[in-house]
């Protein structure tokens, strides 16, 4: 059994499951190691942050579980892992050990920077990790209910169900300048697009229903909706397209860093 210390931690060395190369030294607790075992990718606990993390949340360069391995004392962790992306590091390098120590102290850096970090970054989500975590949880499970439908008949009792079998088989029939096409998604592409421009309609104050926020709200739902239909059609993995970061990203994007302070007025403008 696996011996997590006061603080509810157990260390874990990340190492490249090619190369041979240690990569990263973070900690879990109970519920990280749990997501990760669940997920097959890193996820950690933040001890600044106090808060649990996924490996390449915000850089996209994630790390996906090959093997877990558990010391003598059972008290630290081994991970064996593909590392997605450029790198682990943070700082733009293949590994957070790039620097070797020299006989004086000083650091020498034995490593090619791979990426730059400003840039990286630059557009991640600004607010707070504790709800970036809860997004990503839920739209996983979102995306699972749709992988499921999809692969399992329940038509009758789903329209979910019937839209993911019966785009599976559309036929594209073309335009005038172009051939017919085989394109199973072709018709869940089309309602994104819909849905899309309805959302942006909204937004230039063309398209209402009930008032702008409960409008972006029903809209982006909505496209939200067709997103991850279409996802599931073309059978790509969540982590290859990571919604709740786009979604995280566009909300940033509008309220700007000060997140708190400005979804705090926004609200109050709304209700008053």
């Amino acid at each position: 059994m696996l011996k997590f210390d006061r603080q509810g931690l157990i260390p874990a060395v990340i190492q490249d499951d090619i190369t041979g190369d240690v990569l990263m030294l973070a900690f879990m607790n109970q519920e990280a190691f749990q997501r990760t075992r669940e997920t097959g990718y890193t996820h950690f606990f933040s001890r600044s942050r106090n808060a649990i993390w996924r490996k390449g949340e915000e850089s996209g360069h994630v790390q996906e579980v090959r093997a877990i391995f558990v010391n003598c004392e059972e008290n630290s962790l081994l991970l064996r892992v593909i590392q997605h992306g450029a790198g682990a590091c943070h700082m733009g390098y293949r590994s957070c050990y790039y620097r070797r120590l020299q006989p004086d102290g000083t650091y020498e850096t034995v490593a090619e920077r791979l990426f730059e970090p400003e840039v990286v970054y630059a557009n991640a989500p600004a607010v707070g990790a504790q709800f970036i975590a809860p997004l990503e949880t839920a739209m996983r499970q979102l995306y699972d209910a749709y992988l499921y439908l999809r692969d399992h008949d329940l038509s009758e009792e789903s329209n979910t169900s019937r839209l993911l079998h019966e785009s599976l088989d559309r036929v594209g029939q073309g335009t005038i300048n172009q051939a017919p096409t085989t394109a199973p998604w072709l018709y869940l592409v089309s309602r994104l697009a819909d849905e899309l421009q309805e959302l942006a309609d909204v937004q230039r104050g063309e398209h209402v229903h009930s008032g702008q926020q409960p409008d972006t709200i029903l809209e982006g739902s909505q496209v939200g909706y067709w997103l991850l239909l279409l996802a599931a059609t073309a059978k790509l993995h969540y982590d290859d397209f990571t919604p709740h970061v786009s979604m995280l990203r566009g909300y940033n994007e509008r309220y700007s860093a000060d997140v708190g302070t400005r979804f705090i007025a926004s609200e109050q403008q709304e209700n008053c």
